[in-house]
């Protein structure tokens, strides 16, 4: 039974034809999207356009579908087609940048399979799979990447840990204590009169010394920094495949020494 995709050898029909407009339009809409500064009306503009047009994919899909007499293997034969038709240009979706990636890369797979005839796609990704992955594994892991250090830099580090450490004073107080006692060295003031209470005075003292760094605004900062060095020094590294395989000509190249080898 024919998929309605166009074999190769075979000259491609109207249909055809209209769903690689329609493929290669999505495709640039979504890359103008994706890489400009676009206003919010025309943002909406493109969204309702690109939702269009997923209905026109959804409506051909199923026709096709109905035309290989509703086989069960068909939709998983075209399972990249059903993410394609994700309208991806939608508002809400803005900050999903690899899904919006993935849906680019699902669409032009479509406008090859148009172009280039039937499961061209599967046929290539089946062929180059390895050299596919190995191609856009560092990108995405850079994106993902991306994504992560966003929603990390959210947090704010300082003051949670001064919440934790004020929550948890007694607790940490009775474990200095304890540990105080059992050492084989500090252990033997243990008897001396007041010693309790000068343990407690002393790491009252630290905490409080400890909180007060914490909430001073320069902590701020420091922290802040301290994600940036991170996640630039781990851009870098996942770039030169670092966090495969350690390579210390390329490690130097980084500001700080890796320590993945701390963790094999």
């Amino acid at each position: 039974m024919t998929t309605g995709t166009p074999r190769a050898g075979r000259r491609p029909s109207l249909v055809d034809l209209a769903m690689l407009v329609l493929a290669a339009g999505s495709v640039a809409l979504l890359c103008y999207l994706m890489f400009f500064d676009v206003p919010a009306e025309t943002a909406q503009t493109i969204f309702v356009v690109d939702t269009a047009i997923c209905g026109v994919f959804l409506v051909e899909f199923l026709w096709r579908w109905h035309r290989a007499g509703w086989d069960k293997m068909f939709p998983v034969r075209g399972w990249y087609e059903i993410l394609g038709m994700i309208p991806i240009a939608h508002p809400a979706l803005r900050g999903f940048r690899l899904l919006r990636i993935v849906v680019v890369v699902v669409r032009l797979a479509r406008t090859a399979d148009r172009a280039f005839g039937e499961r061209f796609t599967q046929k290539l990704v089946e062929r180059y799979s390895t050299t596919i992955v190995q191609a856009i594994k560092k990108p995405v892991t850079v994106v993902v990447l991306d994504e992560v250090v966003k929603v990390l830099e959210t947090g704010n580090y300082p003051e949670n840990l001064a919440r934790s450490l004020s929550q948890n004073q007694e607790m940490l107080r009775e474990i200095v204590t304890e540990k105080l006692k059992n050492d084989p060295q500090a252990g033997r003031f243990s008897r001396l009169p007041f010693h309790d209470e000068v343990v407690h005075s002393v790491t009252d003292t630290v905490i409080r010394i400890v909180l007060e760094v914490l909430a001073d605004d320069r902590i701020d900062h420091f922290f802040a920094e301290v994600v940036r060095e991170n996640r630039q020094q781990i851009r870098e590294a996942v770039s030169l495949g670092l966090h495969y395989e350690d390579d210390p000509e390329l490690a130097e190249r980084l500001p700080a020494r890796p320590e993945r080898s701390l963790f094999s």
